[in-house]
Order: structure tokens, then C-alpha cells, then sequence
């Protein structure tokens, strides 16, 4: 369902922004480095911020005509050294066999096409003074596989406002095919709040095109993919790379945009001195006050600022998140019941919450203790420790005519491969209660006991879970 969301509901207008916080804190030489995306990738790069590879740069048409095309790989972003807003960014997605590259709205574009567009981009047509600029070609990031069902042919990003070394607000952009594969809510992109805390999405917002209207959005457009309840990786880093790019460049009020490589983690887009105000909306909270609350702190170091920010402005959303998800959200460590459903015998343990394993794996010992003696007991003898792999399935295939019926609670048997050889080892049916959820696991019982968790539970049964690797649950000992 959308929501229209008025104009006059802006909870920090532009011109209170300007006045109180870009004129006093953003001075003009850091204006000047956030205006400038080579210069700001120079500055980060060298002092080791990630940023996308520059593949090339033309400063004149001299240089136009004597670029090396035939070095452009298939894919690749296409920016104006000095544009404002996402304008004048041309996202290539692929390459078809006529020599033609492929825009993210399945447009054909030939050199020409290129040559065109960057002589626009040379006049000045998007830079922030309509004067001169640079057209530069950098690497086109490899999404993540997290995010890609999210996102149309593009490159999601997330904005994090920083002031006085404190992070204050976050969103993530996703791309769609209104916006033409670019990640900006004025061109139709969707744009979702962030917790601070924990760094999991909740509200987001749209815009109509023809309306110039906002609204609020709770799935994303054409699908039923919830868009909150999104647990974004290395939420940490983020925050402490988006306060660590204001203190190497002094601009005191700042945009940080930030894409996840697949294969290099968070790099830094691009610094905007003049950051918008959908993220106040899309997060549904005033941007001013949260300035106002951090104005004049005393931070001295990147991680103190994070820690503020994540203390001031986060936390308290994860009730929200799980009223709308019907999801509840878990730390890295449990306190779990294992219950043996026939009996209904009982006992508490550690549980790792691993998103990583995609299967339920618990300690021998453990469900001994609640009635599984019977099965464990014949998985303990020789035979299955270390079988030739040729015969591996042979004895599972056997196992499983003979123990099947003698055992109502072995779901499976299965060969598993690890540092100590192969082993055969039996999947159990047992309940496991997590939080105040109960479900029913196959769980493969293994030795754990030189492992400090007993259990770790898997990807599979975490479907009713959202995880958040940022909290870490107390364990008092049982």
C-alpha cells in the first residue's frame, strides 16, 4: 500500500540546514574536496579508504578522441567529475556481441553515444556552477548477492550523515527501473531507513515522477519483498569509514555514500557536503534534533564517535522492525531449550546463531542427556568413522533400511567431510525453542566437545529470524 507523504511534513527544511549547519561547519576548501569525486578519491585512496577503481579520465576533446575504447571492460560507470545529485551518471551493465555496451534500461550505446554524452559532461552540463568539467570511467561494483533481488540492474548504496564525528543517520538507496539503474530517490530510486544500532533497515520511501510525491512503501514494487528487516554487513566498518572520511577531509556536516563490493567489502561512492532530506523521511525521524544533540560533544576518536551514534540513535527499533517483519531478531550467541518431542525431556544450552552453516548441528553429549542414547549409540562404531569415500554411500543406504523404522526420531543420515576425516553421522528430529519461538529442527548430531558452543544453528532454521550480527547476547552460565 502507498502512502503519500506531504511536502510540508519536511521535518528539517533546506534552508534551516543551510544556516545552521552547512555554512557554519562546511567550509569552502572542504566544499571543495566533497565537489570534486577524483580529488576525494584521491584523498581517501591514499589514505586507505576503499574506493571504486578508476579506469580512466577525459579533461578535453583532445583527449576524447584519443581514448583507448577497446580498454573499457563490459561493465562500468560513466560519472562527471563535478555532478550534483546523481546527474549525468551513466551505468553500463553489460556488452553485446556488435561491440555495443548495455545501459541498466537495456539501451544500446555505441562510442558515439559515449563520445556525446562525456562532451556534455566536459561543457559543464552537470557540474554544481555549469562550469567546465572532467568525465572519469571507474569500476562498476559487484553486488551482493544479499541485495541483488533488490535492486534493477544497479548498484544499491547507503548514505550515512556524519557531524562532529558522530554518525546521526543512515539509509539505504536501492535502484529500480523507474530510476534507471541508478541509486537516487529524485530519479525514482527507493530510499530505507537504517537502524544505527543495528544496522537492519525499517521505513522506506518512493517518489512519483509525474507527481513529484513521496510515499511510503513497505515492499518493494512489483513483488512482496519486505524491504525492512534487512540486516546490512559490516554495519560497523560503514560507520566508522563514514567518520573517518569527515576527519580526513574537515567537512563538518557530511554525506557519506557507500556501496559493498561482493569480493572487496564497503567503498566509499562519493562525499556530499550537501546531503538531501529524504533520509529524514525515509527514517521517519527528524534529522535537526539528532544534529542538534551531538553539536559541541567532545569526540576524540572514530570509535567513540560510532559508539555515541549507535547509543543516541539506534537501538530502539527493533520492536518496530519485528512488528512489521513477524520476525524476531537474534543476536550471534543464544540462550536455546532442545527438546526431545517425544518425551518432551528437556535441557538449555549455548547456541551459536551462524548464518554461514546451512544446517542445525548439535553436540553428542548433548541430546544424550535428553533420550537420543539409543541413536547416538549406534553411530558411535568404527565403521562409520572414516569410510572410503567409494563406500560411503553404500553404508548410508544400509543404515538407512535398517535404522529408519527402529528409530522414529532419525530424519536422515549423512556423510560428512571435515578436518578430522569423514564420518557418517545421523540427522535428528528435535524442537528446539528459541527466544519464544518453537520449531522443529533436522539437526546432524556431531562431537562438539572441544567446541565452546554446543550447537550451532543454521541458515535453515532461521527462516522465522532475523539476525543481527551486531548484538551479542549476554550468556549467564547454565
Amino acid at each position: 500500500m502507498l502512502r503519500y507523504l506531504r511536502k510540508s511534513r519536511k521535518l528539517l527544511g533546506m534552508n534551516s540546514r543551510n544556516l545552521d549547519f552547512v555554512r557554519p561547519y562546511n567550509k569552502r576548501e572542504a566544499k571543495r574536496i566533497a565537489d570534486n569525486k577524483l580529488l576525494t578519491k584521491r584523498i581517501l585512496r591514499k589514505n586507505g579508504i576503499g574506493v571504486p577503481k578508476l579506469l580512466g579520465k577525459i579533461k578535453s576533446l583532445e583527449e576524447l578522441e584519443a581514448f583507448a575504447w577497446e580498454k573499457l571492460p563490459n561493465s562500468f560507470v560513466l560519472k562527471p567529475n563535478k555532478g550534483l545529485g546523481g546527474e549525468g551518471i551513466m551505468v553500463v551493465y553489460g556488452k553485446k556481441k556488435n561491440g555495443n555496451w548495455v545501459k541498466a534500461t537495456r539501451e544500446e550505446v555505441s562510442i558515439q553515444d559515449l563520445k556525446n554524452h562525456i562532451i556534455t559532461i566536459l561543457e559543464g552540463n552537470y557540474s554544481l556552477a555549469g562550469v567546465k568539467d572532467v568525465a572519469f570511467f571507474e569500476e562498476r561494483i559487484k553486488i551482493l548477492k544479499l541485495l541483488k533481488p533488490y535492486s534493477f540492474r544497479g548498484i544499491p548504496d547507503i548514505r550515512v550523515i556524519v557531524f562532529n564525528n558522530v554518525p546521526v543517520m543512515a539509509m539505504l538507496r536501492l535502484p529500480t527501473e523507474q530510476s534507471g539503474g541508478r541509486a537516487n530517490l529524485h530519479l525514482g530510486g527507493i530510499s530505507t531507513g537504517i537502524d544505527l544500532a543495528s544496522g537492519i533497515t525499517t521505513s522506506s520511501i518512493t517518489k512519483n515522477l509525474t507527481t513529484q510525491r513521496e510515499y511510503l512503501i513497505d515492499s518493494l514494487p512489483g513483488s512482496r519483498l519486505a524491504l525492512s528487516g534487512i540486516t546490512i554487513p559490516h554495519w560497523k566498518e560503514i560507520l566508522q569509514m563514514s567518520v573517518k572520511a569527515q576527519q580526513l577531509t574537515g567537512i563538518g556536516y557530511l554525506g557519506v555514500d557507500i556501496m559493498i563490493d561482493r569480493d572487496q567489502g564497503p567503498v566509499i561512492a562519493e562525499l556530499n557536503a550537501r546531503p538531501g532530506l529524504g533520509i529524514q523521511v525515509a527514517n521517519l525521524a527528524p534529522l535537526k534534533s539528532r544534529l542538534e544533540k551531538v553539536e559541541g560533544l567532545k569526540i576524540k576518536s572514530i570509535k567513540k564517535g560510532v559508539r555515541v551514534g549507535q547509543d543516541l540513535f539506534g537501538g530502539e527499533i527493533e520492536e518496530d522492525v519485528e512488528d512489521m517483519t513477524g520476525k524476531k531478531i537474534l543476536g550471534i550467541y543464544e540462550t536455546i531449550t532442545v527438546i526431545n518431542p517425544k518425551t518432551s525431556a528437556f535441557t538449555k544450552a549455548r547456541a551459536k546463531i551462524d548464518t554461514g552453516a546451512f544446517s542445525t548441528s548439535i553436540d553428542s553429549d548433548l541430546v544424550k542427556k535428553i533420550g537420543y542414547e539409543d541413536i547416538v549409540g549406534e553411530f558411535e562404531d568404527e565403521r562409520y568413522i572414516n569410510p572410503h569415500n567409494d563406500r560411503a554411500s553404500e553404508i548410508i543406504k544400509g543404515i538407512k533400511t535398517e535404522y529408519m523404522d527402529r528409530f522414529p526420531l532419525l530424519a536422515d543420515v549423512v556423510s560428512v567431510l571435515s578436518a578430522h576425516g569423514r564420518t557418517i553421522r545421523p540427522k535428528i528430529k528435535v524442537k528446539i525453542t528459541l527466544g519464544d519461538v518453537t520449531f522443529l529442527s533436522k539437526a546432524t548430531v556431531a562431537k562438539r566437545s572441544g567446541l565452546k558452543r554446543k550447537i550451532i544453528i543454521g541458515r535453515k532454521d532461521l527462516k522465522n529470524f532475523i539476525v543481527n550480527p551486531g548484538r551479542i547476547n549476554s550468556l549467564k552460565k547454565l
